[in-house]
């Protein structure tokens, strides 16, 4: 029990580490570590996209937003959980019909939580199917299969992308680790909006509903990666 305790506080104590910085500053050295999330979630991003069996265009073509985690560990900390930081892009305008916008930074939680050894990095894409889950997403945390219907997507550019299961679906999730690309369930993990990584990269303001609806947000040079990907592979919605 005394073992289990000591654990449980170095796994909450690492989840809450984070240097505390000033929300006002815009120095690149201070937002370095969501600027390098920014980098990697285009790189994560820009590979899936040219892999063969890769996410069904169609599917793409659908979505409002897409949320990007690099990197989440698996089984981390020996507490069998997982815990990620990343990116949602969105079409702009109200409709989320015009190009895709400014990133807001996101953090990924959740996972069984038995005493397991080991832990292994696998990146993970949400593709957001509709309006609400968006909007949902961007006001507050969401629980997959609770707060938000979730199904592990179809790959493959043949995939039969338009059964019942992906259409009702809010959210389709994939991970990829070790080199395979696959639709995973994720239900009973949560998305939610990162406000202070928010706020260290823009420097201001910073809610997610601010930065994905609003114009006076600009894509930050390390988003431009993740953004001319999404813009290239799907530049227009598909109702």
């Amino acid at each position: 029990m005394k073992y289990q305790k000591q654990v449980w506080a170095i796994f909450a104590a690492l989840l809450l580490l984070d240097p505390i910085l000033p929300a006002k500053s815009t120095d690149p050295t201070v937002a370095r570590t969501e600027h390098e999330r920014l980098q990697n979630a285009g790189t994560v991003m820009q590979d899936i996209l040219n892999i063969p069996d890769d996410i069904p265009r169609d599917l793409l073509d659908k979505a409002r937003c897409v949320v990007v985690m690099p990197s989440v560990l698996k089984a981390a900390f020996v507490v069998g959980a997982s815990y990620g930081r990343g990116a949602m892009v969105c079409r702009t305008g109200q409709d989320f019909t015009g190009p895709w916008g400014a990133p807001a930074m996101y953090a990924l939680e959740g996972g069984s939580f038995g005493f397991q050894i080991g832990g292994e990095a696998t990146d993970f894409v949400f593709l957001i199917m509709n309006d609400r889950g968006a909007n949902s997403l961007m006001r507050t945390k969401v629980t997959l299969g609770g707060d938000a219907s979730a199904a592990a997507g179809p790959k493959g550019r043949s995939a039969d992308a338009d059964t019942d299961a992906f259409m009702r679906a809010e959210i389709l999730s994939y991970s990829r680790a070790r080199g395979v690309f696959a639709g995973i369930s994720l239900d009973g993990s949560t998305l939610r909006p990162d406000g202070r990584a928010n706020h260290k990269l823009y420097g201001r303001g910073g809610d997610a509903i601010d930065i994905v609806r609003g114009s006076e947000f600009s894509t930050p040079s390390s988003a431009r990666t993740l953004v001319a990907a999404l813009q290239s592979a799907s530049p227009q919605l598909n109702r």
